[in-house]
């Protein structure tokens, strides 16, 4: 097997399961890219079996610690053992991320599972080339059933791939259904955010709806509607749910028909609401800021903690005398410090204090391993108000 041959300080010798192109020694056996290879330390030892591709600058990811093929049988024990894993931690087994990457021993594959519909992203040039023998692990383990593609995230382009999305096995869905917290859900799985649904917010929506009786709710980046609707069905004064994308909003606007709840929908910036209602003086008891990534770099964090600070700033100036914020991020280059460092900058500014109530972590679903920081990319904090401060 060809493979490659890591220097002494290489991060795969302390854990991770990565080698940059800065970390080959040297490289033999001309292996090309999407093949297996062995990985070697300067003493010719094994080190693992590894998916490679020079285009990239990860130019290895292991998967195994022993010699190891990415035939059918593989896949299928894997995922085998993802899900079963899954099943031990409590989790809803027709409605989950069946399959996280690196967390899961599968380097560069997601698959998410909305009932007997599962969607796929291979966003490594290895697990590309094998997504029909993915595919056909999938409807082995879990019997017919609609296997999407949505292979349109950017992150492609780093390994030298295309963007696409498709249907592998069975029918094109136009819309599917699903149902949180009582609140019935029509997703579209081809064009929809990611892969229909932000399924790593699925057990928070349980957490929020407890403190929503009663109070006037904002939702920002409300996307479709999940946060809004839950609270208004968990007995919310007033709901307001904001959201730039005239497409979300639409679905949003659905999601509530269809349900039956009654929600104020906002199409427009967050920034820019936030300011008009700053200066209204309107007052909310529950504000939920989820908004996407604020940075996929490491160049962009000092201007992602920026807008962090400033909005949590103009949140905490809406915010009730006892009022409650739940805050996500989902931009893995902003630590849980940095996250936290942003806030109490912006509380300062709003002049407010606060105590946190709890920290928000990822889902069991979406594991997180020690060795391995680009596994965790979600974080969040419930706040309360203190009167008086």
């Amino acid at each position: 097997m060809a493979g490659i041959v890591v220097k002494p300080r290489a991060r795969i010798l302390h854990g991770h399961d990565w080698v940059f192109s800065s970390e080959v020694l040297k490289v033999f056996g001309k292996p090309a890219d999407g093949d297996v290879i062995s990985l070697k330390d300067g003493k010719d030892r094994l080190i693992g079996s590894a998916i490679y591709n020079s285009k990239s600058q990860i130019v290895g990811r292991r998967f195994s610690r022993r010699k190891q093929e990415l035939d059918l049988d593989f896949f299928k024990r894997r995922i085998a053992q993802a899900t079963e894993y899954r099943t031990r931690r409590g989790v809803d087994p027709k409605l989950c991320r069946v399959v996280w990457s690196e967390s899961d021993g599968l380097p560069g594959l997601i698959i998410d599972r909305y009932g007997d519909h599962f969607v796929m992203q291979t966003l490594t040039l290895a697990m590309d080339m094998r997504k029909d023998l993915i595919a056909n692990a999938v409807i082995d383990l879990f019997g017919n059933a609609t296997i999407i593609e949505r292979n349109d995230a950017p992150v492609r382009k780093a390994e030298g791939m295309e963007l696409r999305s498709g249907v592998l096995r069975g029918d094109s869905p136009s819309q599917i259904g699903i149902e949180i917290e009582g609140v019935k859900f029509e997703i579209d799985l081809l064009h929809g955010q990611k892969t229909g649904f932000y399924l790593d917010q699925k057990h928070n929506y349980s957490v929020l709806v407890g403190y929503a009786h009663g109070r006037r709710v904002l939702d920002c980046f409300t996307n479709q509607g999940a946060f809004a609707l839950t609270c208004v069905r968990a007995g919310a004064a007033d709901v307001t749910g904001v959201e730039e994308s005239s497409e979300n909003i639409a679905g949003a606007k659905r999601n509530a028909v269809r349900n039956d709840l009654e929600v104020r929908w906002i199409e427009q910036d967050v920034f820019q609401f936030l300011r008009a209602a700053e200066k209204a003086g309107v007052q909310y008891d529950l504000i939920v800021l989820d908004p996407p990534s604020f940075t996929k770099t490491r160049s962009g964090l000092r201007d992602a903690l920026r807008g962090y600070r400033e909005l949590h700033m103009r949140v905490f100036k809406l915010l009730s005398k006892d009022g409650l914020l739940a805050t996500f991020s989902c931009s893995h280059h902003v630590s849980d410090t940095a996250f936290s460092q942003a806030i109490a900058d912006a509380l300062v500014d709003a002049r407010r204090s606060a105590r946190r109530l709890r920290r928000f972590e990822q889902a069991p679903d979406h594991p997180v391993l020690p060795t391995i920081p680009e596994t965790e990319y979600f974080k969040g904090f419930l706040l309360e108000m203190m009167p008086g401060r």
